[in-house]
């Protein structure tokens, strides 16, 4: 499953949570301070749920974007080494080259 069909279906998910505990809330059999308070009270939970989902995300795209650098470097280190091994090999029969004339 992609990455970004995933965190598409965390979202609808906490949509859903969010809409059914509202519903739930003001169908519930409290007076209104209460339902207040407990509205105030999800809000906050709600919030810092949020908060924290958000703080992972954002660790998971800084590590991938850390471990793509490194990948990047790499192929750039790879590269170079097989530049040098051509430039090598090329002065190599060069000098052979020069030496069977």
């Amino acid at each position: 499953m992609s990455e970004e069909n995933q965190t598409s279906k965390v979202g609808i998910f906490l949509a859903g949570l969010g809409m059914g505990a509202i519903v739930a809330l003001l169908l519930a059999p409290r007076s209104g301070k209460e339902t207040r308070d407990m509205i105030s009270l999800k809000a906050g939970e709600g919030r810092d749920f949020v908060k924290t989902k958000a703080d992972e995300f954002r660790q998971q795209a800084e590590d991938a974007v850390e471990k793509g650098k490194d990948l990047v470097t790499k192929q750039k280190e790879l590269l170079s080494a097989a530049l040098e091994a051509g430039k090598q090999a090329y002065q190599e029969e060069k000098i052979k080259g020069k030496q069977g004339a």
